[in-house]
């Protein structure tokens, strides 16, 4: 399991500029599995805890919960920022997880009217602009973290960084 404290400690520079664009907005766009496989996608939020991870709410019984507890793969995307002053465009996903244990539900506080599901972060990505040049610097539980640069709509130009 990746919490997002170990995504951090792993890519902190990336870690950066997704939580800078999580941050920037209230809502994001949450993809989800439906019963029959086909991708569903929902409003959210997420919530960074002092805890170093990463959480995801729901009203009690909405359709995103009933998916995620059938299937727990998501991907979420933050509020889209590509061209939003240059701030760039972030996406996280990986496999959500309730929370139900009374203690864990106690301690974090969890109405209990409603979700809450932590995100085992398995990829991010971040992408930008800048000099003519587009980025997409991303990071997958287990692989590399890696920057692709693509100057003037060229071919990609690969750099390892961790």
């Amino acid at each position: 399991m990746t919490t997002w404290q170990s995504f951090a400690a792993a890519a902190p520079s990336l870690a950066d500029h997704v939580h800078r664009r999580f941050t920037a907005g209230e809502s994001h766009v949450l993809a989800t599995l439906r019963r029959d496989g086909s991708p569903r996608v929902s409003g959210s939020e997420v919530d960074f805890r002092d805890d170093g991870r990463l959480y995801i709410g729901s009203m009690l019984g909405a359709v995103k919960a009933r998916d995620l507890r059938r299937d727990g793969r998501f991907a979420v995307h933050a509020y889209p920022g590509i061209e939003d002053g240059g701030e760039g465009d972030a996406k996280l996903a990986g496999v959500a997880e309730e929370i139900t244990a009374p203690d864990e539900v106690a301690r974090l506080g969890v109405d209990p009217a409603s979700h809450l599901f932590h995100l085992d972060i398995q990829e991010a990505v971040y992408t930008w602009v800048a000099d003519n040049t587009l980025f997409v610097e991303s990071w997958h539980d287990g692989g590399a973290w890696v920057r692709f640069a693509r100057p003037d709509n060229g071919p990609a130009e690969k750099t390892v960084l961790g």
